[in-house]
Formats: C-alpha cells, structure tokens, sequence
C-alpha cells in the first residue's frame, strides 16, 4: 500500500485527486484485492496544524502538493506560495521524510506578477529539497464543483448561464482548458512513477466567446431536455462541470405531460450522438446502483411504482434522497463523481429507464462500488 498524501485537499484539484484514489481503492475491494492506498488527506486547517502535517507526511511515499494562493491582495498572494513550501520542506526535514514531491505548479510561474513570483519562488524552494521532484505546469484547470468567480472563467459562466444572467461577451481572449480529472490522473501516475522534472499538460486551446457560447448551449438545450453531442472528451469534461453545477437544486426536473383519449406521452431523453437506454424491474424492498462514476453521464426514469433515489458526494457524508413515482414522471440526472442508488418502496415491481451516453464496455466499466448509505 502506498501512503498518499494530498496537500489543498479541499480545493479543486484536491478533491478530484482524492476522488480517483479512493475509486482506485473501490476497484480493489470490489475484486476482493488489497486497497493500494492510504490516502493522506490535508486542508487548510490540517496543513497549519503541526502535528497533523507531522503525522501525515512521516512514511509518505509520495506528496502531491496542491495547497496554493491564487486570489487576494497583492502582497499576500507574492508571499503565501512561498510560506505554503517552505512548511512542507522543513516538515519532511522535521520527520526525516522523503516522499516524490509532485507539484502543482502554473504555466504562468516566473512572469512578472504577484503570483508569477510566488509560483516560481515556492518551485525553488521545493527543488531545494527535492531536485527529483515533478513540476506540473498547469493552464486553466476546470471541472465539476469549481466555484465561480475563483478557478476560472469557465465555472463562472456556468454560474451565470444557470442563474439567467446571460450576456454578449466581447470577442478576443483565449483559454487553455484542461479537466481537473485529466491533471489528477496524471499526477498520481507521475508520483507512483516517480517522474522528475517539468510536466506539460495537453490543453484545450478555446476563444472566450466560442466557450462561452458552448456552454450557454448546453443551457438552452438542458431546458429542452436535450442531451448534446458528447464525442469530443472535451465536450464531455465541459458538459460534466455545467450538470455538476445544477445539482441539487434542479433535481429532480420534471417533465412536460402530454394528454388525450390515448392517455400521457412524455419524452424521457433526447439526445444528440446516442448512447444506451435499458430498463430494469426491481422487486419491493430491492436496491440498484451502490456505485460512482468517473465520467458517465447518467439518466435514471421511473416509469412504474415508487422508489428513493439516494445521492452523495463521493467522500463526502450528505446524502441527497428524492422520492419518486411512475405516476408523477421526472428524470434523475446523476453527476459524476456522486455514489447512487435507487430503491424500490413501493408495494409492487418498480419499472426504471436507464440511460447513459456510452455503452456498456465490460474491460472499461467505469463502475466503482461505493455504498451511498454507511454499512
């Protein structure tokens, strides 16, 4: 088992990197093998304790170190990064420690800024300690539960879009965008690896107008029920990051009912590109799901009986439970990075649409058991 050890835990970066090591973890213990990691996670408030820092780095086989300032006021922003290195290095000094360093560092480290300075000065300060160490070289990072008006452009206009805070965006600007999944992925490859040096990173190059219209798409079709083209992994990744932002306050959503002599006719999914729709019956008392997805986009649909629809936030302890019926038709949407499951509560079989936006692959499940409710 390798002890990892996760610094800014609670940011972006952070929480998506602890996310595909504890999926790592329910791999193993649903094949019934050894979980491969122990997972050290530090915030804010565990990082500035002594003790905790202490006993967290003390073994660790390698940090990934994302703790970092990028807002506030000038001087606090040029000195914070530095402070940020200089306690980890003089901690692993302090427990004898000598992990693979994997640095999330920014592609605008060494410019003549604020951040820039910090960003290079904390890198130095690092590769004092450790010349070894991998230096990631990060764009813009984006992806589900980024926070408007902070990471980036792309989870404020997501913000606004939702909110109905629509506007013309002037022309000129340009992002390089890259998927907050994508960097911990490689991360944690690069620490087990133990890579060394700079670590380029393959962005999305995007004009600000061109993103902004993409997601202000998704928007007017998500209103109409239509799920987008979702080919491009790009458009995936971006399309997560906007369901993502909707969740829970529009869950459920429910349906336009069309009525006659013949009875109701509604449309469950409409989609652009394809994907795979299955139904289920699910005995009383019977329970599906008790996983997570890392990038499947999901759908669930009641069409007959009654169930409970749990969700929680991988890693997280608040579970989101929604009482559904066959007889009041709404869809479920299920954000990634979110353990599930539905129940049938009712008397009789309970009928389900499934629907998801790739089929099935057996050696590429993408399926990571994890009970929604505590054992």
């Amino acid at each position: 088992m390798k002890k990892m050890v996760l610094t800014g835990a609670a940011g972006l970066l952070g929480w998506h990197t602890r996310v595909r090591l504890h999926a790592h973890n329910c791999a193993a213990r649903f094949s019934g093998e050894p979980e491969p990691f122990d997972i050290f996670a530090l915030d804010r408030e565990g990082f500035n304790d002594d003790q905790t820092l202490a006993s967290a780095i003390a073994g660790a086989d390698v940090i990934l170190h994302f703790a970092g300032v990028n807002r506030g006021n000038p001087e606090s922003v040029e000195q914070a990064n530095k402070a940020i290195a200089h306690r980890l290095v003089a901690a692993c000094q302090r427990v004898a420690s000598k992990p693979h360093i994997v640095y999330a560092n920014s592609i605008h480290a060494g410019l003549d800024t604020p951040y820039g300075r910090s960003k290079k000065a904390a890198e130095e300060i690092i590769r004092s300690f450790d010349p070894t160490f991998a230096n990631l070289l990060l764009s813009h990072v984006f992806g589900e539960f980024a926070r408007p008006d902070y990471n980036n452009v792309t989870a404020t206009f997501i913000d606004r879009i939702i909110h109905g805070n629509e506007s013309s965006i002037a022309a000129g600007g340009v992002v390089h965008l890259i998927h907050a999944g994508q960097v911990a992925r490689d991360a944690i490859e690069v620490g087990l690896a133990r890579t060394s040096g700079d670590i380029h990173f393959q962005a999305r190059q995007i004009n600000v107008p061109e993103l902004y219209e993409k997601i202000l798409s998704f928007g007017r079709d998500y209103r109409g029920a239509i799920i987008p083209e979702l080919h491009d992994p790009f458009e995936v990744q971006l399309f997560n990051s906007f369901r993502a932002a909707l969740f829970p306050s529009r869950t459920p959503n429910p349906l336009h009912l069309s009525t006659d002599h013949r009875g109701v006719l509604f449309e469950a999914v409409k989609t652009v590109g394809g994907g795979q729709t299955f139904l289920s019956w699910t005995e009383p008392g019977g329970t599906r799901g008790n996983h997570f997805h890392l990038q499947k986009v999901e759908r669930f649909l009641v069409l007959q009986g009654e169930a409970k629809i749990r969700i929680r936030r991988v890693l997280n302890s608040e579970v989101h439970a929604f009482d559904v019926s066959g007889s009041a038709p709404a869809v479920v949407d299920i954000p990634t990075l979110h353990a599930h499951s539905i129940e049938n509560t009712g008397s009789g079989p309970l009928l389900t649409l499934f629907w998801a936006n790739e089929i099935f692959d057996p050696n590429s499940p993408d399926t990571y058991a994890d009970p929604v409710l505590a054992e």
